[in-house]
C-alpha cells in the first residue's frame, strides 16, 4: 500500500487518492507532495550529511533554494552535530534522521514512515518518535509499525489490517473500547493460592491463569465489573485479598483479539 500510494508501484486494482490526486494519472504530483521513509533507509553511505542532503533537495528545489532548505532541515532533525560526517560513520540514530530529513527536505503534506524506529536503543526510540510528533503537528503522518508501543506512543488514529482488510479505524483514545466491550481482566492477590476450578466457577469468568505466587489473572466476558463476585469468593474460601486492580486494555490485545484466526 506504501509503495502505490508513493508510485513505486502501479495498483492492480481499486483507487488510490492522495489529496484528492489520483496515483494513477497524477503519479508525479503525488511524489512531489509525499516524503517516504522506507524500512530499509536506503542511503548512500559514502557520501557526507550534508552532500546527501543537498543531492536530494536538487530533485526538488532550484539551485538558489537548496541552501536554505537543506540547512532548516539539518537544524529541524537535529543533525547539525553530524552534518559534515560520512552517513556511514553515524549511528542507526542519526541514519534514521538523515532518512527522516531526506523524506521532509521538500516540506511534503504528507508524510509516509515504514517501521521508523526498528533497531534502535531506548533513547535513539524517543528522539525519534519526538521528531515524528513534532513533524505530525503540522502534517499527515502515517507510520506503519508492528510493534503497539510505538503506536500508543506516537499516533491519533490506528488503522489495523488483517489481511488487506481494514479491521479497525478509530481514534486512538477510542479503540481501546472495542476490547472493553468483549471483555475485561483483572489481576488479584490472595493471601494463599485458591482453587483454580473455584474460580473458574464465579459467574462471568471465561479464564483463571497464575502469574507468580499467590498472584493470578482473571478474564471475564462483557463489560459487567465482576470485582465485587472476586471478592466474595474470596470471602466463601477463607482468603484475603491482598490486592486487586482492573488492567487497563493496551493495543497489542485490541490488535490481537481483531487478528487472530
Amino acid at each position: 500500500m506504501m509503495k502505490i500510494i508513493t508510485g513505486f508501484i502501479p495498483a492492480s486494482a481499486g483507487k488510490v487518492l492522495v489529496n484528492g490526486l489520483d496515483a494513477a494519472t497524477d503519479n508525479l504530483e503525488i511524489r512531489k507532495k509525499t516524503g517516504y521513509l522506507p524500512e530499509n533507509n536506503p542511503l548512500y553511505p559514502e557520501m557526507y550529511v550534508r552532500e546527501y542532503l543537498h543531492f536530494v533537495c536538487s530533485f526538488y528545489k532550484k539551485s538558489s533554494e537548496r541552501k536554505e532548505a537543506v540547512d532548516t532541515i539539518i537544524i529541524a532533525t537535529g543533525l547539525a552535530p553530524e552534518q559534515n560526517k560520512k552517513i556511514g560513520s553515524l549511528s542507526k540514530g542519526f541514519r534514521q534522521r538523515v532518512g527522516l530529513a531526506q523524506a521532509l527536505i521538500h516540506n511534503p503534506e504528507v508524510l509516509i514512515l515504514d517501521e521508523a524506529t526498528t533497531g534502535l536503543d531506548p533513547n535513539q526510540i524517543v528522539e525519534i518518535r519526538n521528531l515524528i510528533k513534532e513533524t505530525g503537528r503540522n502534517k499527515t503522518v502515517i507510520l506503519s509499525t508492528h510493534i503497539m508501543q510505538e503506536v500508543e506512543a506516537i499516533c491519533d488514529r490506528v488503522i489495523i489490517i488483517d489481511k488487506g482488510v481494514i479491521v479497525a479505524n478509530e481514534e486512538k483514545h477510542n479503540i481501546y473500547s472495542m476490547i472493553r466491550q468483549l471483555k475485561q481482566v483483572i489481576q488479584v492477590e490472595f493471601d494463599r493460592e485458591p482453587d483454580e476450578k473455584e474460580m473458574l466457577n464465579i459467574v462471568g469468568v471465561s479464564e483463571a491463569r497464575k502469574i507468580k505466587e499467590k498472584t493470578w489473572i482473571i478474564e471475564a466476558a462483557g463489560d459487567e465489573d465482576i470485582r465485587h463476585a472476586i471478592f466474595s469468593f474470596a470471602v466463601n474460601n477463607d482468603l484475603t485479598v491482598l490486592s486487586l486492580h482492573k488492567k487497563e486494555s493496551n493495543l497489542e490485545e485490541v490488535f490481537r483479539h481483531l487478528t487472530k484466526g
